[in-house]
């Protein structure tokens, strides 16, 4: 039989491919080949909503299976009608129509986009410094992340960057609330002057995610909406990231109190691995002919099986309330965290969506990366897995784990944190 470390010679990219061999997982925990067990801190790609092989989720995938596992976007099937119902009874009221016809996080934005433009008719696009919107070629180019770009020869005409309210590190060295949300006078700014007054929509991660868990107020949100009303831009909440549960509430949109024209959703839609995606909007946008953006595993009814089971376990106010209360659980530990290690700059966080800041020097704020990239590295050895930010060029180590997870597992998971940090104060 050929061994994994043959294959790995064949796989794209086989240099970043760790040498952990994982042999099965369930619930927060991986185990490999040889039964060591691993928490992971990420819940996957933080898709994992409901953790590692679900049961509830995959008995209903299994069921499903003996019926229809596959159907092509052009017919109806039931999963996916009750999905794209679902979806709309949890969304902002003004959210009235979803489509599943999309793969992923990726095409579902680059599908918001183009309903948008098919719309309004105008074609500018504006976005965020360090913003991870997408893998494919254009929302590689409408992220704010320039590394990702440079071996490339993207075409970037119509699209604008904007710095995302990144309060630790204020771009224009204020405070809030004294700066009264600059952050979007820039982008007025950039309309009156900047634009060629052609801007279709604006998109936005509600908490920035790969770029360190920004988190930015509430304010900021009524301002920018208002603005974007004003200017008749559409605005895009992408919470391919922060959908389903993550911060306590189904969406950012309800934690920040405010109704974006469009809501992008993937990841934790699937529970427990499915890929699934969706993009929820006005009615106004049920224009389009689909042929404009739909794809062969869109609407897939084992996927939308798995994120109506789902949606079925999170759209519980009890199950919203854990994910709160464990949430703080775990930023209480990191306060006192901060108070222990002085290279922890900032803590942040929403539910469980939470970040920790690196840094060489609390007065400078200057980044520690090495350093991130070490404490992370040490909890590998610790059988502890941790993603930091920017595709590990970030100074920011992330806790985002299955919703489900236990306190008493929150606790095991902190205590583990605890001796690698540790192990860093000489």
């Amino acid at each position: 039989m050929v061994e994994l470390k043959e294959l790995k010679e064949n796989m794209f990219r086989s240099d970043e491919i760790k040498d952990l061999e994982i042999e099965k997982g369930t619930g927060i925990y991986l185990y490999d080949k040889e039964g060591n067990q691993f928490i992971d801190c990420e819940a996957g790609t933080f898709n994992l909503s409901l953790g590692y092989c679900n049961k509830e989720i995959v008995d209903a995938v299994n069921e499903q299976s003996q019926k229809l596992t596959h159907l092509t976007s052009s017919y109806l099937a039931e999963p996916v009608v009750r999905l794209a119902k679902k979806l709309i009874d949890i969304s902002p009221k003004n959210l009235t129509r979803a489509t599943t016809k999309v793969c992923g996080g990726s095409t579902a934005n680059e599908g918001a986009i183009k309903l948008a433009q098919y719309y309004n008719k105008k074609s500018e696009v504006i976005s965020f410094y360090r913003s991870h919107v997408g893998q494919t070629i254009y929302m590689q180019n409408v992220s704010g992340n320039s590394f990702r770009k440079e071996p490339f020869h993207f075409p970037q005409s119509d699209i604008a960057h904007m710095n995302y309210p990144y309060c630790y590190r204020c771009p224009y060295n204020s405070t809030y609330p004294e700066c009264q949300c600059k952050c979007v006078d820039e982008i007025e700014e950039y309309l009156n002057y900047g634009s060629t007054g052609n801007v279709s929509s604006l998109i936005i991660e509600p908490i920035q995610g790969n770029g360190g868990n920004q988190i930015p107020p509430k304010e900021y949100y009524k301002k920018l909406k208002k603005l974007c009303e004003e200017c008749h831009i559409e605005l895009i909440f992408d919470e391919i990231q922060t959908g389903i549960g993550r911060l306590g509430t189904m969406f950012a949109a309800q934690y920040f109190d405010v109704e974006p024209n469009m809501i992008t959703t993937a990841k934790g839609l699937g529970g427990s691995g499915y890929q699934i995606a969706a993009i929820l909007m006005e009615e106004k946008f049920n224009i389009m002919e689909s042929h404009f953006h739909s794809f062969t595993y869109g609407s897939n009814v084992l996927s939308c099986t798995a994120a109506n089971k789902t949606l079925e376990i999170i759209d519980n106010e009890e199950f919203l309330k854990h994910v709160r209360e464990a949430g703080n659980y775990i930023l209480e530990r990191l306060e006192k965290f901060k108070d222990k290690y002085s290279f922890i700059g900032d803590v942040r966080g929403v539910g469980l969506m939470i970040g920790v800041e690196i840094v060489k020097d609390r007065e400078t704020k200057e980044s520690d990366v090495e350093l991130t990239k070490e404490i992370a590295k040490r909890a590998f050895q610790n059988r502890l897995l941790l993603r930091t930010s920017l595709y590990g060029l970030g100074n920011v180590f992330k806790i985002r784990p299955s919703l489900n997870i236990t306190f008493e597992e929150c606790e095991v998971m902190m205590d583990k944190l605890e001796k690698v940090l540790d192990s860093f104060v000489y």
